[in-house]
């Protein structure tokens, strides 16, 4: 293959104001290097990547390989690149810090910035798999049916077992590819639960993935009255900015309803957009323009190119349509959440501590503390993912890749939760008794109400099968457990020496 000339950039960013420096730094380049006619590998994708890590990655110094001074010359640096033809690999084994555990790529940028939105190639079902005791064999259970989807066409429900697919057994080596390999339809065998003990049976359940799939992330809105109160429930499942407008819509009906407590479920929530998390934290504490929502904290070399200002969010008084905010102007906030629970979800329960009491219910959360942004082949833009800038992406390079490139602090300046949130109220998802996502009877959602009411001795929450979690179907998507900031404005600072 041919090997295209290669230009090493600087790269810079800007999530909320200016630049401290008219002419910051950029990472000295070489240029003028004719290509190698012999070489068989291509390291167009394995360039952009490590100009992209090199600049923005949280981690980078502390990868000896993004060094600064790594090389002694443009040739040094291609022969590099080269190291691994697959850009991959390359990505994985080259460039990635030994205690990043979410940072990822992709070779089809347009799928995944498709599946920020909440669209995606799917058939609508949402489980978790487990694992049985002392034993490689897993099992999987549903956690939901995404509306208007083929599973939502089948005959499955919410709290279905299933051990096998096509005819095997799942265990440990295997699940992956008989869930999310390349097949498009797969049919599950179904089991079922009998004094808490999971038996096989003849029931087979066939579904079909499918593509653009749109799921509402807004899944449960309810104004539940019992004892006197009004209790808004939310069940929220994705922090996905295109229904922005519809979440501010829910609570604008929440405080019409005159709710004056609220639980907010996020119990299989992974994450999405920044810029959500900081909207719904608004609708439920307030419209506090002047108060500090979080702070960023990027590497070394950027940390130095903002004034403090610039790495400030605040709490918002309108959506990004200037839709004025509807708030409930909580205290008290009781949030579901638990191991499935990560990144923009754990970063409203972070953001709004320092102003509100909030309750945790479920168990303790994934410990996703760092956020990242999309980058693709877009020299002139940073690299940065805008998707007004379609045109400008080299065409001769489709991928894209999703590095932490900070972290979010709190208004105290906490953001050290890499081991979860853990809960104030430890309860566990019972297998035997998963209950309808939204009644008041559903162990959960009972005990937040039950907590609220003054209720909770009348109420027995003992777990006779609590679910040991191994992975879910989310985490198989490309949104997965992704926390990501909405870049307003890259820098105008990439220049060729």
């Amino acid at each position: 293959m041919k090997k295209y000339l290669l230009i090493f950039l600087g790269l810079g960013l800007i999530l909320t104001g200016c630049n401290k420096n008219d002419d910051p730094q950029v990472t000295d380049a070489f240029e003028g290097i004719t290509p190698n006619p012999e070489a068989e590998i291509d390291v167009t994708v394995q360039n952009f990547m490590w100009q992209t890590m090199n600049t923005y990655y949280f981690w980078q110094s502390d990868v000896s390989d993004l060094g600064d001074n790594r090389f002694n010359s443009f040739e040094d640096y291609v022969s590099f690149l080269e190291t691994e033809e697959d850009p991959g690999t390359f990505f994985d084994e080259k460039l990635l810090y030994t205690e990043d555990r979410f940072s990822f790529y992709s070779d089809d940028y347009k799928e995944l910035t498709q599946s920020f939105a909440g669209i995606s190639k799917s058939n609508g079902l949402e489980f978790g798999l487990g694992l049985f005791v002392d034993s490689d064999d897993v099992y999987g259970y549903v956690r939901y049916i995404v509306p208007n989807s083929n599973a939502a066409t089948k005959d499955i429900r919410r709290g279905d077992i299933f051990t096998g697919v096509n005819g095997t057994n799942l265990n440990l080596d295997n699940y992956i590819d008989l869930l999310f390999g390349d097949s498009d339809t797969y049919t599950l065998n179904m089991a079922e639960i009998s004094d808490n003990i999971i038996s096989t049976t003849d029931r087979e359940v066939t579904l079909t993935k499918e593509a653009n799939l749109t799921e509402n992330p807004i899944f449960i809105t309810k104004v539940l009255e019992t004892a006197g109160q009004k209790i808004g429930y939310l069940m929220y499942n994705s922090f996905t900015n295109e229904f922005d407008e519809e979440l501010n819509d829910a609570f604008g009906e929440f405080k019409s309803a005159g709710v004056t407590d609220l639980v907010l479920d996020l119990r299989y929530n992974p994450g999405g957009s920044v810029n959500s998390a900081r909207l719904l934290s608004s609708m439920v504490y307030g419209t506090y323009t002047n108060s500090v929502f979080l702070k960023a904290r990027y590497n070394d070399k950027l940390q130095s190119e903002f004034k403090d200002t610039d790495l400030i969010e605040y709490f918002a008084d309108a959506t990004d349509n200037n839709t004025p905010i509807n708030t409930l102007g909580l205290s008290k906030v009781y949030v579901i959440a638990t191991g499935s629970s990560a990144s923009a979800s754990e970063l409203v329960m972070n953001g709004l501590d320092p102003y509100i009491n909030v309750i945790h219910i479920g168990t303790t959360t994934t410990g996703k503390n760092e956020f990242s942004v999309t980058f693709v082949d877009d020299f002139e833009n940073g690299n940065v993912y805008d998707p007004n800038r379609e045109d400008n992406i080299n065409p001769e390079n489709h991928w894209a890749i999703q590095p932490l490139i900070g972290r979010n602090e709190n208004a105290n300046g906490f953001s050290e939760y890499t081991d979860g949130l853990a809960p104030d109220i430890l309860l566990r998802e019972d297998l035997s008794i998963m209950g309808i996502l939204g009644n008041m009877d559903e162990p959960l959602l009972a005990k937040a109400i039950a907590e609220i009411t003054g209720t909770t001795a009348k109420m027995d929450f003992t777990v006779d099968m609590p679910v040991e979690l191994v992975s879910s179907s989310k985490m198989f998507t490309k949104i997965k457990d992704n926390m990501f900031m909405d870049i307003k404005k890259p820098l105008n600072w990439i220049k060729k020496q």
